[in-house]
């Protein structure tokens, strides 16, 4: 068993502004406490540093993400708008890895956290246990795409894929896409994919666009909507249900070429193609599924965070539950600005009882 004050699941921005403020607090100058064990560690699931960003589709280039925000104390450098965002922003946070000096150890996939001993947790993964006094989860959502069911799904003869499995537009020349859901990813590939296929664009409600989105503004009331939902403890929306879509060029694009011309979800899915609400039938022959991800904390279910309501009731970032338990990147936080922040929150929260806290047991691997 290996053991650590505090464990960081996850080695996306959340989790490396974590490491950063463990690090600034005194924590890992050692990497060693006083039993032995390290004072913290990053466990990652990927391979190399750039967590989510590793897998994003081919054709997202930097030019069209909607922002990277700076790691703390590393400004980016400069990098050309034309390069695709799953190498640019790796190789940046490769670098804030190496100049942090982080204890990461990756390719390490956490398969569940629950009560250890002495009141600490027990953080099991594919390379061994750890025990800790407490977690930092930084997972994201990457892991945990949302595909619903829907009647007929099974008897299709063409593609179904998730827009978390999408590479570029060229795999869809001459098809006919169905392309279902309502955020920003929808948009983005629909714009691609109208280019070389033709499109459906299939939502529940209707799209509701805004010419802009102004920070200052619709950034505070934003994050103040989703933070209301988590201090309640209710399941937080996407974003697009926060924030509404924008115009922007790639959405204006789409729409003077009347790729966005939306229709209200189909009622089912047929061999051939979909049956429309109105009840007539179109022919398709691939189902692109751009409906979003939720928060994949599925490893935290033994210690019972939910609510009746679903939801995980946050205080800051701490879950209201259980206070060894910090949630960064989700809720509130969920932006690059907002994964910065709340990895310093959860970092000024645990610092005395990380500091009083007696260091985990057992400091010895297992066999």
């Amino acid at each position: 068993m290996r053991t650590a004050k505090l464990v960081v699941v996850g080695g996306g921005q959340s989790g490396l502004s974590a490491g950063y403020h463990l690090r600034r607090r005194g924590f890992g100058s050692a990497l060693q406490d006083s039993s032995g064990g390290s004072t913290f560690v990053v466990l990652d699931a990927s391979d190399g540093a750039g967590g989510a960003w590793r897998e994003r589709w081919e054709s997202l280039r930097m030019a069209t993400v909607n922002g990277i925000f700076d790691l703390p104390g590393f400004p980016k450098p400069p990098i050309d708008p034309g390069e695709p965002s799953r190498t640019a922003v790796p190789r940046y946070f490769a670098s804030f890895e190496e100049q942090a000096e982080l204890p990461i150890e990756r390719p390490v996939r956490v398969t569940s956290v629950h009560d250890g001993p002495d009141g600490g947790l027990i953080v099991e993964t594919d390379r061994g246990p750890w025990a800790t006094r407490a977690v930092i989860n930084a997972t994201g959502t990457w892991d945990n795409p949302v595909r619903p069911e829907y009647p007929g799904s099974d008897t299709f003869t063409g593609r179904q894929l998730h827009a978390r499995e999408y590479v570029a537009a060229p795999e869809f020349a001459g098809r006919r896409v169905a392309v279902v859901g309502g955020g920003i990813t929808a948009v983005q590939l629909i714009e691609e994919i109208s280019r070389v296929a033709k499109t459906f664009w299939y939502t529940r409600r209707e799209p509701v666009f805004r010419e802009a989105f102004e920070p200052e503004v619709a950034g505070r009331e934003t994050i103040t909507k989703v933070t209301a939902d988590v201090e309640a403890g209710r399941p937080t929306g996407s974003v697009v249900s926060y924030t509404g879509l924008i115009w922007t060029p790639y959405a204006v694009a789409a729409r003077d070429r009347g790729a966005l011309d939306r229709r209200p979800m189909f009622t089912g899915i047929e061999p051939y193609g979909v049956r429309e609400a109105d009840g007539s039938f179109t022919t398709v022959d691939t189902i692109l599924w751009a409906t979003g991800f939720k928060a994949s904390l599925a490893h935290l279910d033994p210690l019972h965070l939910r609510n009746e309501q679903g939801g995980i009731r946050l205080i800051g970032t701490r879950v209201a539950a259980d206070p060894r338990v910090h949630l960064v990147g989700f809720g509130p936080s969920q932006s690059t600005v907002g994964a910065n922040r709340a990895g310093r929150e959860a970092v000024n929260a645990l610092y005395s009882f990380l500091t009083t806290a007696p260091s985990p047991e057992s400091p010895s691997r297992c066999t």
